[in-house]
Parts: C-alpha cells; structure tokens; sequence
C-alpha cells in the first residue's frame, strides 16, 4: 500500500494506481485488437476490472439487510472482496462472428473504446496528479 499507512488518502491514490494499470492493459489489449482487424478466425478481446472494483468497494459498507444465518451450510451473500485482490482481467469474446471468416473485431467499435479509455487515462492522471499536488502542499 503506498506510503504504508491505511488511510483514505492512501486508499485513494492506491484505487487510482490499479485503475491506471487497467487502462493501461486496455489500451494494449485494444491496439492488439485493432491489430489484428483482418486476421481471419482472430476473436476480440476487453478488459475487465471497473464492476469487479465496484463490487469490492460497495462490499466494505455495512449492508442494509444482513444475511439471516440460521444453518452453518447457509452462505452469506454479504461477502467482503478485498479491494486489493480485485485485477484486471483480459475476456476474449469467442460467442460473437462479425465477419464470413469468424473474425469479430469491428474497427469502428475499438476506436471508440480506444478514445474512450485514452479519455479515462487523461481524468485518472488529472485526479492522480491533483492528489500529489495536495500531498506536497501538505508536507511543506
């Protein structure tokens, strides 16, 4: 964990570390898709992470409606995720066909996922770069 103490700024600037290395793996995982746009029986692949993240984070509240236990094979649907465990994930999408020879990339649908994650790395550095701006003016 950055700087080693567990706190809400480190916690933050943590979330925005592992969120900047799944757009990184987007962006290649993206130009590898583009790549390969006509190379016959090639399937797609997306990256996975921020509804995985989202789930880990919304698991730290305290729920609403506990889980009513009253048998010890019962499961409790309140789980804890460690934000920490959660990691981007590469999906290759095999159930789609966009062409005759089974490659299903459309170069339309990757350069908009293209601008879009190039647009989610730019606010992710801003709100990044914000942060340490706040921590020097802190530590002076």
């Amino acid at each position: 964990m950055l700087f080693g103490v567990n706190n809400s700024f480190a916690k933050k600037m943590d979330l925005y570390e592992r969120s900047l290395d799944a757009v990184s793996l987007r962006r290649e995982v993206i130009a590898d898709n583009i790549a390969n746009a006509d190379t016959p029986f090639f399937k797609r692949s997306e990256v996975t992470f921020e509804s995985q993240l989202q789930r880990a984070i919304e698991s730290e509240r305290k729920p609403e409606f506990p889980t009513l236990m009253t048998d010890t094979k019962h499961i409790d649907f309140n789980q804890f995720i460690d934000y920490k465990t959660v990691k981007p994930k590469i999906v290759v999408e095999y159930d789609s066909n966009y062409r005759n020879d089974k490659n299903n990339v459309d170069i339309d649908k990757e350069m908009v996922d293209a601008m879009k994650n190039s647009m989610q790395y730019n606010a992710l550095i801003e709100g990044y770069s914000r942060n340490i701006k706040i921590l020097d003016i802190a530590m002076r």
